[in-house]
């Protein structure tokens, strides 16, 4: 395949990017995972649910939230809160050591319409700043409310259950679930696939997440594939929003691998996927089960790479903080209200956002 020609180094981008200075994290594609799980939740496994079951942990939710939640709109279609956590707990040291509490780097609202037929992904930066309701800390204490919190904070503050509230009153949507997923699972859940087709358009080398991949096509194993989708150096002005291009890119990838591997139906292939996809998450308690999820999965078998809109929350960088961005509006509500009222975003909504990418530059490093 051709390579593209890299730009002048000695010349400036076509526009500048003041870039998040944040300390490394890795943030991977978890919304592929959490679709490849539900896809081959309906694969033949009905005879080691049992196994499987236990194989899940689970938050309980609505328990901890109780009433105070947006109201459930009328329909059948469903929004779920996908988390990618940075722990480096247990399993997860190998990745360098826990200096604080975990927080979630990557943040996808996963809305699935009513007909199952198409899906609607949106990114949030993990440095948005948004306003924080209260919430309860590890040990039961009451964090109060706060104005121009980054949006990822709340899950180091108060796990899964603050991650839902903030995302719910930043967005006004009730989320129908939760999944939460480590890099170590995402890992692996790639290595039990077998590996994921992409294509790079240009060479991609980082240091920090130890990527270092030619142009052309490549099968990623786990490892490349979490060093590709936690590069920010490698792309762009190294900020966390060229970084989600690159995860969107492997997202399509990774459920177009997932369709593959259902029409080969291969058992042995098929229950190490369900093993390690069911280890791998934390759900609210709702959806954790097999018979949960393969009753979900099994309303979403029309949805392809092609059936899915993938999109960054419009956002611009604050003006007080060059490192942190903030909502455009009207914009960003107007996308949560097209999700919630069960139609498509508009088209041009992203127009004008810091998350888009110039017009005039270099072409995505990574399709599928």
């Amino acid at each position: 395949m051709e390579q593209q020609q890299q730009p002048d180094p000695g010349q400036p981008p076509v526009r500048h990017r003041r870039p998040l200075s944040r300390r490394r994290r890795v943030v991977y594609a978890v919304v592929g995972c959490t679709l490849a799980l539900l896809l081959l939740g309906g694969s033949g496994a009905a005879a080691l649910y049992l196994k499987f079951n236990g194989n899940i942990s689970e938050i309980d939710i609505d328990a901890a939230l109780g009433g105070d939640r947006p109201e459930d709109e009328p329909g059948g279609s469903l929004d779920i809160l996908v988390l990618g956590s940075d722990s480096r707990e247990g399993e997860n040291g190998v990745y360098g050591k826990q200096e604080d509490a975990p927080r979630a780097d990557t943040a996808m609202v996963v809305h699935l319409d009513e007909d199952r037929d198409a899906a609607t992904v949106v990114s949030i930066p993990r440095d948005t700043l948004v306003s924080r309701p209260a919430c309860e800390d590890g040990d039961g204490e009451v964090v109060p409310a706060a104005e121009r919190a980054m949006f990822n904070e709340a899950f180091a503050i108060g796990g899964p259950v603050c991650a839902v509230k903030t995302t719910e009153a930043v967005t006004g949507i009730r989320m129908d679930h939760y999944v939460e997923i480590d890099f170590r699972g995402f890992e692996e859940m790639i290595d039990a696939l077998g590996g994921v087709d992409v294509t790079l358009e240009r060479p991609l080398r980082d240091g920090d997440s130890h990527l270092d991949l030619e142009a052309g096509d490549h099968r990623l194993d786990g490892r490349d594939a979490l060093a590709l989708v936690r590069t920010r150096k490698s792309v762009g002005d190294g900020s966390d929003l060229d970084r989600i291009q690159i995860q969107h890119a492997f997202i399509r990838a990774l459920v177009a691998e997932v369709r593959d591997v259902g029409a080969l139906g291969d058992p042995r292939r098929l229950y190490a996927l369900a093993d390690t996809a069911t280890s791998a998450v934390t759900t609210d308690s709702s959806l954790a089960s097999v018979s949960a999820l393969s009753s979900l999965a099994g309303t979403l078998r029309g949805i392809g790479p092609d059936d899915l809109r993938m999109i960054t929350l419009p956002v611009g960088y604050d003006e007080s903080d060059p490192n942190r961005v903030v909502p455009l509006e009207p914009q960003a509500r107007q996308v949560w209200d097209a999700l919630r009222r069960d139609v498509p975003v508009p088209e041009g909504l992203t127009e004008g956002s810091d998350a888009e990418p110039d017009a005039d530059a270099d072409p995505p490093a990574v399709r599928r």
